[in-house]
């Protein structure tokens, strides 16, 4: 059998989509996880390196020109700019 993924774009067709299923005894699971497993691995990692204090201040003025932070990134040893 093939599975579908619905999305309803509201709560009234959420409830109506979930009755319909259960009148029709179609067995399905709810899933709260709107982010892959990679994505939320490297957030959990930029929030470590945010409370460890691995971190790089960009002032506003040089968001365009990154080079200006690159010697002090280099200097610290991290590999990504988060």
């Amino acid at each position: 059998m093939e599975t579908l993924i619905v999305q309803p774009e509201n709560k009234e067709q959420l409830v109506a989509l979930k009755a319909f299923m259960k009148a029709m005894k179609i067995k399905f699971q709810k899933e709260e996880k709107p982010y892959s497993q990679g994505f939320i691995a490297k957030m959990e990692r930029a929030e470590e390196d945010i409370k460890a204090g691995r971190t790089t201040k960009i002032e506003p003025a040089d968001i365009w020109n990154l080079s200006c932070c690159l010697t002090s990134i280099e200097q610290s040893g991290r590999k990504h700019v988060y």
